[in-house]
């Protein structure tokens, strides 16, 4: 029997609280889980000494279970008690927003948990956006220990230095242990506790806000866990004895992390998808989501014969959604597929994500740049993977050399890949830089993965922190991605089309690996840019090159300066005068000088 300070104290069943999970209110905590093959369901915890029955839930009928606690407070833990024949489980509900670990209980969160105070911050327009992607456990890990958002808040002036004003960190859901990349979301409503939990999270996006810094939160909607899932046959059901409830019963649920995909056609399934994804944006104030390899949301096994539709319709729900509640905020998919449709509206049949990562971009770049061989270079497809874009929109795609799919699982860091030693040499160095300069200017939302912009080298592990001594050792060629961001950024108001819509890749020299392209927003004094990349070895002297308009042309940036590595040659190049000699399609030209493996930005004052 249950002692005297167990008994139930219950407020009247009249009038039901909306949500679902822990509800916390001035007189106590209502409760609601979604369990429609229980029998009974009761809550238990701190409250009630952790006896099944005592708080028994009132069935509403449609699956979901209720029942209002009076002695319930903010901070108890707690679990629901589900009874189905002769199961008796105990399940960590599946909206918590607090556990105490993967394995362990709910919290019951504070009464003002949703009301955190805004930090007022606007986003950044898009097509200005520069994203730094991070991974809170290894960014600033200390003493050995896993890194937390408050040590990651300590790193935010490095970031806000270095002119980034986005950060994509890698997924922050409760997931199994305190080491992981975050791709195996065992809670997907709790914040990690090994990085602080949720009132650490609301910390560090106050901070990121304050320094002017946007965040967006990797989302894992493609499988969940598939460990310490408590969401796996939830209520005691299952067929073929798989997931239940949650995920697919049938061949749909196959997936490369096991038979863990969500029901997308079950619509408690999708409202606990959707649900997720808004709380990230209204409770904690996030400014995007990035989505975890989105085909495999839309097809089983990457198939293009196996699509799942109710998938791909829940990807438009989700995203015409966000953008209709916060315009500005940005979605981005991971697809990997060339797909233009993943960006399209969803009236017009797309997914209506506002832009996706760039496989046309990263895969042949960084094979030209890992390549040894000058020779094996080609121009034709670094003209194509500057000029790839989705639906005539330059900024429907985010372009990088590195993150952490690309440096890891049998890739390395761009340094490492040209260079294996632990101090990278000239080679390193160089054509890593020339790839920083191509993803800054080139068409589309640019990404750093952390640490790149001090060469990070070796390859990304979770349980390998960025040394933020190599910060200090190559601190110059952070310098370097300094002055890319703000050319990038239109900072000193020279570099106005590297913010532009368009691009012409109008020279492209095969034979001795150079190719030069025209950006413009507008067009005009201020506004046009010239980029000029050398992709082989040996300076080129007097080398001609077309130009849009008359008159001098400054050098904005020369990678080959001294000031960014004393491994770099120190190619004499400069300003240039342009000539009424007709070149490239453009009736003007000049005369330039380029270092091996450079770029050379040019732009006109006002």
């Amino acid at each position: 029997m249950p002692t005297a300070s167990a008994q139930p104290l219950h407020h009247p069943m009249t009038d039901p609280l909306p949500g679902m999970g822990a509800i916390p209110h001035a007189d106590g905590v209502a409760f609601r889980v979604w369990a429609p093959n229980a029998q009974k369901v009761s809550v238990i915890g701190s409250f009630n000494d952790w006896q099944a029955g005592v708080d028994e839930c009132i069935s509403e009928a449609n699956g979901y279970w209720y029942i209002n606690i009076s002695n319930a407070e903010p901070g108890d833990e707690y679990k629901f008690h589900l009874v189905n024949g002769e199961q008796q489980l105990q399940r960590i509900d599946p909206y918590a927003r607090i556990v105490t670990n993967s394995v362990g209980n709910g919290v019951i969160p504070a009464l003002d948990f949703f009301d955190s105070p805004l930090t007022p911050f606007e986003m950044p327009a898009w097509n200005e956006l520069v994203i730094y992607e991070l991974h809170i456990g290894a960014f600033n890990a200390k003493d050995g220990h896993v890194g937390t958002f408050d040590t990651a808040i300590e790193r935010l002036p490095h970031l806000k230095a270095l002119g980034v004003n986005a950060v994509e960190v890698m997924p922050i859901a409760e997931f199994a242990g305190d080491y992981s990349w975050g791709y195996n979301p065992a809670h997907p409503y709790a914040v990690e506790s090994a990085y602080g939990g949720p009132e650490a999270f609301k910390r560090f996006v106050a901070a990121a806000h304050e320094m002017g810094i946007a965040v967006i939160v990797d989302v894992v909607y493609n499988h969940f866990g598939p460990s310490d899932i408590s969401l796996w046959q939830f209520d005691g059901w299952h067929e073929n004895n798989k997931g239940g409830i949650y995920f697919y019963n049938d061949w749909r649920s196959a997936t490369p992390w096991g038979d863990t995909r969500p029901d997308y056609g079950r619509g408690e399934v999708r409202k606990y998808i959707f649900d997720n994804a808004m709380m990230w944006l209204d409770d904690y104030h996030a400014d995007g989501l990035r989505y975890d390899m989105t085909l495999y949301i839309r097809s089983v096994e990457a198939s293009a014969q196996n699509l799942i539709a109710e998938g791909w319709s829940l990807l438009q729900w989700i995203n015409s959604e966000v953008e209709a509640r916060h315009p500005g905020k940005i979605t981005i998919a991971e697809d990997l597929q060339n797909s233009a449709e993943l960006t399209l509206k969803r009236e017009d049949g797309g997914a209506h994500f506002g832009t996706q990562w760039d496989a046309g971009f990263v895969h042949p770049v960084r094979a030209a740049l890992i390549e040894m061989d000058d020779a094996n270079r080609s121009m034709a497809a670094m003209r194509d993977a500057i000029l790839n874009q989705y639906n005539h929109d330059a900024f429907q795609r985010v372009i990088y050399t590195e993150s952490h799919d690309e440096v890891a699982n049998g890739k390395q860091r761009l340094v490492s890949e040209i260079d294996p030693s632990e101090q990278p040499g000239r080679y390193a160095i160089k054509r890593s830089c020339l790839g920083a300069a191509l993803v800054m200017t080139a068409p589309g939302i640019p990404m750093l993965f952390q640490g790149q912009e001090f060469l990070r080298d070796q390859w990304f592990r979770d349980d390998r922190p960025i040394d933020w001594h190599r910060a200090e050792e190559y601190a110059s060629i952070t310098t370097m991605y300094r002055d890319l961001i703000n050319l990038r950024l239109n900072k000193t108001g020279c570099s106005a089309g590297l913010t532009g819509q368009h691009t012409a890749v109008y020279h492209v020299n095969d034979n001795d690996k150079l190719i030069a392209m025209h950006r413009w927003r507008e067009g005009g004094v201020g506004d046009d840019v010239i980029v000029i990349f050398n992709f082989a070895e040996g300076r080129k002297e007097n080398y001609v090159i077309g130009l849009p308009h008359g008159g001098e042309w400054k050098l904005r940036f020369n990678n080959d300066a001294g000031l960014y590595s004393e491994q770099l040659d120190e190619t004499p190049s400069g300003d240039i005068t342009a000539n009424e000699e007709g070149r490239d399609g453009y009736d003007f030209s000049a005369t330039i000088t380029i270092g091996a493996y450079a770029c050379l930005i040019y732009s006109q004052d006002q």
